[in-house]
Order: C-alpha cells, then structure tokens, then sequence
C-alpha cells in the first residue's frame, strides 16, 4: 500500500467512522481515535522523518487534548470528541489545526442549528422513527459533534502540511 493511499484511507475512513457511530449511538469508540492517533506516526515517519515536524504535531495532538478536557469539564462536549479532535489534530500542523477547529465549529453550529430545528418540527414523526433517530431528534438531547469533527477534518485536509508531502 502506497503512502498516499494510507493517508487517503485511513484519515478520512476513521473521521467518517466517527461521524456514524456518533450519529447512531452518540459515542465514538475509543479504539478508532487510538488507531487515528497511531497511524500518524508512520505515515508522518514515512513523509517527513525530521523531528521537528513530528514534534510539532504531536505538540499540536497534546494542546487539543488539553483543550478537549477543558470543554469537557466544562460540559462543552463529551469525551469521545475530546478524545477525537486531539487525536485528529495530529495530522495538522499550526495553521492547519486553526483551520480544522474553524471548520469544526462552522459545522458543529449549522449541526446545532439543523438538529434544534429538526427537534421542533419533527417530534409528530418521532414514534415511528427507528430508536437512533428518536434519541438524536429528543428535545433536550445531545449533538453528536463526532459529525462536525468529521466535517472538520475532512475540510481542513488541504491545510494540513502533510498534504503536499503525498504527492496526489
């Protein structure tokens, strides 16, 4: 397998992974931001075995976690989308993660905005939706922000300083 093609499935793949199963059951499985998080190191290691670039990113995946546990605590969003904006933040240097986080939070508002109205307008429907879709449309429920996270990622993919490195 090629390194570009390990960068353009596995990214993407694991992002959209956690897009659906936050969709469907309002969490993103550990496992899938542990295997987000290790498939950086070879693919950076392949591209660019320079480590300052590699510090840069990981220094980068720790200030996101860090910024996850704080809007964690502060009940901003669950730790699944902690776990998984730090994890998808290693792929992106500086620039790129400022670009990501705005991406994310341009989707995680028109998501908000999409779910309070489907909330409103939909609840007559709800009875014989399937179970996912009644727990994603309950009033006062959740936003599975894993969707806008995915969104976010997979937008800032340009901005991300490995992507001239693959060569696509």
């Amino acid at each position: 397998m090629t390194l570009p093609l390990l960068f353009a499935l596995i990214f993407p793949a694991c992002l959209i992974w956690a897009a659906v199963s936050d969709l469907t059951t309002m969490t993103i499985p550990n496992k899938l931001s542990i295997i987000l998080a290790v498939m950086f190191v070879p693919v950076a290691v392949m591209l660019k075995p320079d480590l300052m670039f590699i510090a840069e990113h990981l220094g980068i995946g720790v200030l996101a976690f860090v910024l996850g546990i704080v809007a964690f605590a502060l009940r901003f969003m669950g730790g699944g989308d902690a776990k998984l904006i730090a994890a998808t933040a290693l792929w992106f240097h500086f620039q790129g993660f400022l670009v990501f986080l705005a991406y994310v939070a341009l989707a995680g508002g028109a998501l908000t905005i999409l779910l309070l109205v489907a909330r409103q307008f939909l609840q007559i429907f709800t009875p014989v939706m399937p179970a996912w879709l009644q727990k994603l449309l309950e009033p006062k429920g959740d936003i599975p922000y894993g969707i806008a996270i995915c969104a976010g990622g997979l937008l800032a993919i340009p901005h991300s300083n490995l992507y001239p490195l693959l060569g696509l």
